[in-house]
Parts: structure tokens; C-alpha cells; sequence
């Protein structure tokens, strides 16, 4: 992801709704899948500006791992140490020896993402569990995708393909962000009618009033009530749990 896109994260990721609902779900899975025991090491690939990796950080012993340097110089403007420069498909970790992968945000960003998967499965020890978040439905795609360095949105058949393919069990594979969907598919295909402007590419954060902030972030929290049990039928994003046999 571009440096500017970065340094925009850092700035809105502890207050926007989406960051923040994402973090909270994230953080819900973990308790219910995977951070029962005590003293668990959670590897966050693709760990970005740091605002989850910090948001877990007492779930376990939390590792960071990106390979932008830009994105761990932010995570260390956040207090965060315990990282390393180092690709997905190559993760400079020993093979089972981390309870909890987190990929967040980022398969959508790798080449080969199979390969990315198998090597979250190998860095796993039997009984561990990976959480991974996608942007879900192509017809999405958009100058927001552009923007953020997007290969592709996906399906859920592709996660789970490729998921299983890596020798994990998926426990979870949902839809999420679902009552947002029809505006932000408004949002979507406005940029994509209207003129383009100059330069580079421009990811699509609408900064709401306080209020509207506050009711988007709450809308998504009666969502996961729904997810403790039930899949959801259609979203913006996609969310899996998957453990290693």
C-alpha cells in the first residue's frame, strides 16, 4: 500500500467506523476461537499501521509482520516493538510455532495468494487458528480498490478454496458489513459513472458527523450479534476462521 494511504489509516483507524467495527469483530473471533488459553503468540501479517496489533496485544503475545517499512514505522509511533519486515509468502517465523495468524485486509494485496495461505497454515501449530477479512464481491470493485493496491475482491468460494487447499478446516466463512452494502454499492458505482479526476487513484473515506460515525459503528455491532450464530447473507467483506488440523 502507497505510503500516503498509510499515513491515512494511522490517522482515522482508531476512530472510523469501519476500522473500528472490523477491530472489535476481529477481537470478538479471537476470544471465541482462539485466545481461550493464556499466553498465546498471535502473528497479525500485514499487521499495517498497528491499531489491531495494539487492540490485541493483551489477548497473547502479539508479533507484527508487514513488508512495508512505512507501515512499521507507524506501528512503533504506536508504542508497538515486536515486529519484523518480511512478506506473507515468506514469513521469517519457525514452522508451528504460532497460535493465532491474523490476515486481515491482505490476500487481496498478494500475487499468489494460495501461497500466502499455505505459509499461515505451515507457521501454525495443530489446533491453531487463522482469521482472515477480504473484500468480498467484484461487482464492488472500484477507485477505492485502486487506490489501496487491490489485486481483487473476492467470493466466498475462492476463500474457501483456497483455504482448504492450504490443509485448514474452516470453522466460520461469512459475509459481514452486510446492512451498509447498498449504500456503499451506491458509492461504488458513483465513482465509477463520474469523471475520474487527475493523479493517482483515491481511496473513498467519507468522513461522517460524530453522530452518523457513532450510529454506523453501532449498526455493525448488532451485525456480529447475528454472526455468534448465523451466517449473513450478502457484505461488503468477507471474514473466515480456519484451524489447523
Amino acid at each position: 500500500m502507497r505510503p500516503s494511504e498509510l499515513v491515512k489509516m494511522f490517522d482515522l483507524e482508531d476512530t472510523y467506523w469501519w476500522f473500528v467495527a472490523r477491530r472489535e469483530l476481529v477481537c470478538e473471533l479471537l476470544l471465541q476461537y482462539g485466545a481461550a488459553q493464556a499466553d498465546i503468540a498471535i502473528l497479525d501479517v500485514g499487521c499495517g499501521t498497528g491499531a489491531t496489533l495494539k487492540a490485541i496485544d493483551d489477548l497473547g503475545t502479539a508479533f507484527g509482520v508487514d513488508r512495508s517499512p512505512e507501515a512499521l514505522r507507524l506501528c512503533q509511533m504506536r508504542g508497538l516493538s515486536r515486529l519484523a519486515r518480511a512478506r506473507a509468502e515468506t514469513l521469517p517465523v519457525t514452522s508451528s510455532s504460532v497460535d493465532v495468524v491474523l490476515a486481515l485486509d491482505l490476500l487481496e494485496h498478494i500475487q499468489d495468494d494460495s501461497a500466502a495461505a499455505r505459509e499461515f497454515a505451515r507457521v501454525l501449530r495443530p489446533g491453531g487458528v487463522l482469521l482472515v477479512t477480504v473484500p468480498a464481491c467484484p461487482e464492488l470493485w472500484s477507485e477505492h480498490d485502486e487506490a489501496l493496491d487491490h489485486l481483487r475482491r473476492y467470493r466466498g468460494a475462492r476463500l474457501r478454496r483456497i483455504l482448504l487447499e492450504a490443509g485448514l478446516r474452516i470453522q466460520k466463512l461469512s459475509p459481514v458489513i452486510t446492512a451498509l452494502l447498498l449504500p456503499i454499492a451506491a458509492l461504488r458505482l458513483a465513482q465509477r459513472i463520474l469523471p475520474k479526476k487527475r493523479g493517482a487513484p483515491e481511496t473513498a473515506f467519507i468522513i461522517p458527523p460524530k453522530p452518523v460515525n457513532w450510529l454506523l459503528t453501532e449498526i455493525l455491532r448488532l451485525e456480529r450479534v447475528w454472526l455468534r450464530r448465523f451466517k449473513l447473507p450478502v457484505g461488503v467483506s468477507l471474514v473466515a476462521v480456519a484451524r489447523r488440523p
